[in-house]
């Protein structure tokens, strides 16, 4: 008999994102040595078979869809190549901009390209599964069993696994926050046309990933400027990406532009050790009222907004018991519609997915010399900017499907982004 697993609430909020994006989220880590392939085929294995979601097929039946468990072989899920320098990028690119289709048999694929002694380790899953705070605990998890296998002879099975509801956010809550946390119905996030300055779309556009790096010379300006100013790194990125898209987009600096930024709702979740892999991000939306006669009123625009969003004790939950009921009461196909009604996605939004720790992340004792992690390809007009960091570097990303003149709006929108970076910390 087949086995089949609960659809759950993100996992159906994320497949009616298929307007909006491919839902893909991906990985790449680079290693100064060769990987033990044998030992990360065991790793995969035993992880995919602790957490099947990884290994099922999502059907949309209109009514109720569900999640069946397929088999599969570790070909499905693992390609390793060896490859020359030249040809390198071009096999990174292709691999992390391909989509897997949530009817597919597996759900997440890995690679491990070789050339010159070394290995680059790249990962592409959908967002339906499990979105980027659980993708960087599953990699962790993956290197710190893989080495333990390898250097210890230990089974490869510490993997998390439990509940992956969208409830859990309410079980460490009082029984009257509980029951507060479960009224908030409203979408407090409003609606915003202000959006990235992409060409039309077109039936020729293709996914492309583009990324900048900021130095790590930088990093302690931006942490030591933005304290004076009350702000964190977050917000003094942010306040980057607002002043660079005025100017990218030429809104009227008098305009007020809202950009959605993620939250990772495990914040109202004491112990995590019972949760399996799933989706437990919301957004909230910050806005400022306008440009600013500076980029430090623009900065200080930031900090008041997400200051209000970071002193509510419920952020992030506002609108989730309104999806609840909607999946709740309707079959699918009217609960999307409906909730297309009262939803409305950010067209600009920004993931600060944070810190790729390096020790967390090595394998066998050689920890990653470079990497980044970055959401899904967007559907223009939609915009998101990832941010991750490798020791104290910054790696900016943008997954956009699009043509050669958004790939140049979209590093010019960088430059400006360097620019105003500069401007802050001088």
């Amino acid at each position: 008999m087949e086995r089949k697993l609960n659809a759950e609430l993100w996992d159906k909020m994320h497949y009616l994102f298929r307007d909006f994006n491919d839902r893909m989220v991906h990985v790449e880590l680079r290693y100064d040595f060769e990987i033990d392939i044998e030992a990360l085929k065991t790793v995969l294995i035993c992880f995919f078979e602790k957490a099947p979601v990884l290994h099922s097929s999502f059907t949309d039946n209109r009514i109720h869809p569900y999640w069946t468990v397929k088999d599969y072989k570790i070909d499905d899920i693992l390609t390793v190549k060896d490859v020359s320098e030249e040809d390198l990028e071009n096999e990174i690119h292709s691999f992390l901009v391909q989509y897997i289709p949530p009817d597919a048999d597996v759900q997440m694929k890995t690679a491990v390209f070789n050339h010159s002694g070394k290995s680059v380790l790249c990962v592409v899953e959908n967002h339906m599964c499990m979105d980027g705070g659980d993708l960087k605990y599953f990699m962790k998890a993956l290197c710190k069993n893989y080495s333990d296998f390898v250097e210890q002879g230990v089974s490869p099975i510490e993997l998390r696994t439990g509940t992956r509801s969208y409830e859990s956010v309410y079980e460490d809550f009082s029984s009257g926050e509980k029951r507060m946390a479960k009224n908030l119905y409203k979408n407090i996030n409003s609606k915003d046309n202000h959006g990235f300055p992409f060409t039309p779309n077109s039936i020729k556009d293709k996914s492309f990933i583009a990324r900048r790096k900021i130095p790590a010379s930088k990093f302690n300006r931006i942490h030591d400027i933005g304290k004076k100013h009350g702000a964190t790194i977050n917000d003094m990125l942010l306040c980057a990406y607002f002043y660079s898209l005025y100017e990218l987009a030429g809104f009227d600096s008098s305009e007020s532009v809202s950009i959605s930024c993620a939250v990772d709702l495990r914040r109202h979740i004491k112990d995590t050790s019972d949760q399996g892999v799933t989706n437990h991000t919301a957004w909230m939306q910050c806005r400022v009222p306008e440009r600013g006669k500076d980029i430090f009123e623009t900065l200080n625009y930031v900090v008041h907004s997400s200051n209000q969003f970071k002193e509510d004790r419920f952020i992030g939950l506002h609108g989730l018991p309104l999806l609840s009921l909607g999946y709740k009461i309707l079959p699918l196909a009217a609960s999307e519609e409906v909730i297309k009604i009262g939803y409305s996605n950010p067209l600009l939004a920004m993931s600060n997915i944070g810190i790729l720790e390096v020790d967390k992340l090595a394998l066998a004792g050689n920890e990653p010399y470079d990497g980044f992690m970055s959401g899904a390809v967007k559907y223009k007009p939609y915009a998101l900017l990832s941010v991750t960091s490798v020791r104290k570097e910054l790696t900016l990303s943008m997954c956009v499907r699009g043509n050669d003149e958004d790939k140049r709006i979209v590093e010019t929108f960088f430059d400006l982004i360097e620019k105003n970076i500069d401007l802050l910390i001088k």
